[in-house]
């Protein structure tokens, strides 16, 4: 899929697009120039507003870029994650799905995000066995942040966006 004509945007969304960086997922976004203002200021409150630790956000959202196969996903957040001080051994686990050896956050977050993944909910037991580890508060963050970059995903994958000619 080809990248919209940025100069036929209307000026504000050029100024997004521009505020955003070279990112190709924002380029991308503007095929969708009603949405795209909304799904961005979204996306700047799961990853700046969200009550999770930045690790465990960040764990969350590569093992969502792993199970729907978006490398451009898995590439931009990988580099967050460490940046963040994930751990090698989470990233692993999020790139098989195995918690293994991780701590216990980590591990029910991982096994949290497949659960979001494959039913689409938590069932008591799962949400019990996170709330031995967060608040109500970074639960409910951690099932917005999974589905917010299930739609990103999607989204990626459908207009099979890279990395190519970025600059970050």
């Amino acid at each position: 899929m080809e990248y919209p004509d940025l100069s036929a945007l209307p000026v504000e969304l050029q100024e997004v697009v521009t505020a955003y960086g070279s990112l190709n997922v924002f380029r991308m976004l503007m095929h969708s120039p009603n949405l795209a203002p909304g799904v961005l200021t979204l996306g700047d409150a799961v990853l700046q507003r969200n009550s999770l630790p930045d690790t465990l956000r960040e764990l969350a959202i590569v093992r969502v870029g792993h199970a729907y196969g978006a490398a451009y996903e898995v590439h931009h957040h990988e580099r967050i994650a460490r940046v963040v001080g994930l751990g090698e051994d989470a990233l692993t686990a999020a790139e098989t799905g195995s918690a293994g050896t991780l701590p216990g956050p980590e591990a029910a977050v991982l096994t949290a995000t497949d659960r979001l993944l494959a039913r689409h909910t938590l069932d008591g037991a799962a949400r019990e066995e996170l709330l031995r580890f967060l608040t109500v508060n970074q639960l409910a963050d951690l099932v917005m942040t999974v589905g917010y970059y299930q739609l990103i995903c999607g989204f990626l994958n459908s207009f099979e966006v890279t990395t190519e000619g970025e600059t970050s």
